[in-house]
């Protein structure tokens, strides 16, 4: 194209002297390339933002601005312009100053026709091969753009499938034992209002909420004679259903991408005063997600009851929690579930009141 079509090449050249702009000029336009002429640097830069050009000669003496110094707002002006300088005084500091800034090519006057024409192919060519590897850059990043867009989705759509199975099996789990069913939905929602009412992040709530729902899969390895089991279990016993917490962890263990929401099923049957399992830890040593859901379970399997257990009142639930503050419970967090309960039993008796 650079060698067959150059009337599509505009070319602005910027010189001070009307006689070199007159000649060049000719030349230039006899060549083919369409032409058009400044006699100074300002004017240029106004040229430069009303057309768009492919190359620009400048010469480098011109009284107000230099043409060192056009050369970086001309690029800022059109970054993808060639520029070749022409100076009357061959000095190496200032070829090696323009082409520091980003000019491709640097002559002499009296320049030779055939050394100019010469240079002008040789900065046009490094131009379109600048473009061409421009837009090859623009099409790799687009091509990683989208791809890394599928990998996303398909990373999205395996997580949401490996949750629905770990959820699935909670939910088989609970409808074996009518005192279970619906546990882990119940347990989300409330550890999420819990969250919410602390004014946690949006993460942190939703990380409470999948915990929740999630937090009981490893009892699927307890016996189901233990976990039915009407009445106090031995210490035996005990300590094989404190197994589930180590069991859950090791099936959602290839779920790397669920992150801190395998730090809030590890801890949520750890106690505030350090007398939970399974790694004893206290205060803030548990993760906010563990210690959330400890209120929270607590505050279900009162309410919800057992075969052995009559289920509680909501305010008689808080009492009972309430004396387990410190111990069993964050008081930061029974603060807040205290709130969410009560919120609970307003709007149930607004919304029970008959029009």
């Amino acid at each position: 194209m650079l060698l067959t079509d150059r009337r599509t090449v505009r070319v602005l050249l910027v010189d001070d002297e009307e006689a070199i702009r007159l000649s060049l000029s000719t030349f230039l336009t006899r060549s083919g390339y369409d032409v058009d002429t400044a006699g100074s640097a300002a004017q240029a830069l106004e040229m430069l933002e009303c057309g768009h050009y492919a190359l620009m000669l400048s010469d480098i003496r011109m009284p107000g601005m230099t043409g060192v110094e056009l050369v970086p707002r001309a690029l800022a002006s059109n970054p993808d312009l060639a520029i070749v300088m022409l100076t009357a005084v061959n000095d190496a500091p200032t070829a090696t100053e323009a082409l520091s800034r980003g000019a491709m090519g640097y002559l002499t006057k009296p320049v030779e026709l055939q050394d100019l024409h010469e240079s002008i192919l040789k900065a046009l060519h490094r131009r379109e091969m600048l473009l061409q590897q421009k837009e090859i850059d623009h099409v790799i990043r687009e091509e990683v753009a989208i791809r890394t867009g599928e990998l996303e989705r398909e990373k999205s759509a395996l997580r949401d499938l490996t949750i629905q199975v770990a959820e699935s099996l909670v939910i088989a789990m609970e409808a074996k034992n009518p005192y279970m069913r619906g546990r882990s939905i119940r347990i989300g929602e409330l550890a999420a209002s819990i969250a919410d009412e602390m004014a946690l992040d949006v993460d942190t709530v939703e990380s409470a909420r999948l915990a929740a729902r999630l937090m009981d899969v490893g009892k699927i390895g307890i016996r189901e004679e233990i976990l039915n089991k009407p009445g106090s279990l031995t210490p035996d016993e005990f300590a094989h259903v404190k197994q589930h917490v180590e069991i859950g962890l090791n099936i959602l263990a290839p779920m790397k991408h669920l992150g801190t929401v395998l730090d809030y099923v590890r801890d949520h049957h750890e106690h505030f005063d350090g007398s939970g399992y399974p790694r004893q830890l206290s205060e803030n040593q548990i993760s906010i997600g563990g210690r959330i859901l400890a209120a929270a379970d607590a505050y279900d399997a009162l309410t919800s009851g057992r075969s052995y257990q009559e289920p509680l009142m909501p305010h008689k639930t808080l009492d009972y929690l309430g004396e387990r503050v410190g111990s069993l419970l964050d008081p930061a967090v029974f603060v807040a579930l205290s709130a969410v309960v009560r919120r609970r039993r307003s709007l149930t008796f607004i919304t029970a009141i008959p029009n």
